[in-house]
């Protein structure tokens, strides 16, 4: 669960981030965290995954996308329009 509320307050960070700037690649990067957040959620509570959920390779694919689309919306966010 603290990832869902990790996830989940960065979100809304970046939320808060569109809603100064108005910038779509910051609004893109909120969805996908919570898209994420909601993810982890149905992980956690066993309803995308039947047992152990120890093993997680979809993070192998999940996290870069999140960190890249994070780094381009914190930089797109301080860059002069």
């Amino acid at each position: 669960m603290l990832m869902v509320l990790g996830s989940s307050v960065v979100a809304i960070r970046f939320a808060v981030l569109w809603w100064r700037r108005r910038r779509n690649v910051i609004a893109v990067t909120a969805v996908l965290w919570a898209l994420y957040a909601l993810y982890e959620y149905l992980i956690s509570t066993h309803v995308l995954c039947s047992g152990d959920c120890n093993i997680r390779v979809d993070l192998l694919l999940i996290f870069p996308i999140l960190l890249f689309a994070s780094y381009k919306a914190a930089r797109s966010a301080y860059d002069r329009p």
